[in-house]
């Protein structure tokens, strides 16, 4: 089965961005690669706040490589358009039939935001955490984890030290006794 894998920077105290939206003080160590990360994905996922907050920052659609993108969005009409595809669902729904598509089989990736993966949360859908965390504490900012979803127990599978102090660290979810069927 396809996974579902939350995957983004933050800062020390659990920001993914400041309070207008930037990601300023995100860093890619020279040592640190996102290469064998996509080689295992082919989709990804994101809120339209956070596509907006790419655009304004330099990306642009070829960002996405050869990568499937889907935008959740209350505003835009969903339907595909420019090279994304825009989603107004539940992400239940949406997941089960994005793991169902044929010629697809790589995980997916929960590229954010915080409202995002909170629903995502919700629906019991994230199965893996890879958070890349930068020795920053902003004192304020958009957190990872806004509240307002049920715990969901995680296990640590890997942690690596990077150059200028990032860390790497990767979870998988461990699943309650009545297991979730998806």
């Amino acid at each position: 089965m396809r996974k579902i894998i939350l995957g983004l920077g933050i800062s020390l105290d659990g920001y993914i961005a400041r309070l207008n939206g930037t990601v300023d003080f995100l860093f890619m160590p020279k040592d640190y690669s996102m290469a064998p990360f996509f080689a295992t994905i082919d989709t990804c996922v994101l809120g339209r706040k956070t596509l907006d907050a790419a655009f304004k920052m330099g990306g642009s659609i070829s960002s996405f490589g050869e990568m499937a993108a889907y935008v959740f969005s209350r505003t835009q009409r969903p339907g595909e358009r420019d090279g994304l595809t825009f989603v107004n669902e539940s992400p239940a729904a949406f997941v089960a039939r994005l793991r169902k598509r044929k010629g697809k089989s790589k995980d997916i990736w929960l590229m954010g935001g915080g409202e995002l993966a909170r629903e995502f949360l919700k629906a019991d859908l994230v199965d893996e955490l890879y958070i890349g965390m930068v020795p920053v504490l902003l004192g304020e900012g958009i957190p990872l984890f806004p509240s307002g979803f049920p715990q969901r127990n995680f296990a640590l599978v890997e942690n690596k030290t990077y150059s200028k102090g990032m860390i790497g660290l990767k979870y998988k979810r461990v699943s309650s006794k009545a297991k979730r069927k998806s």
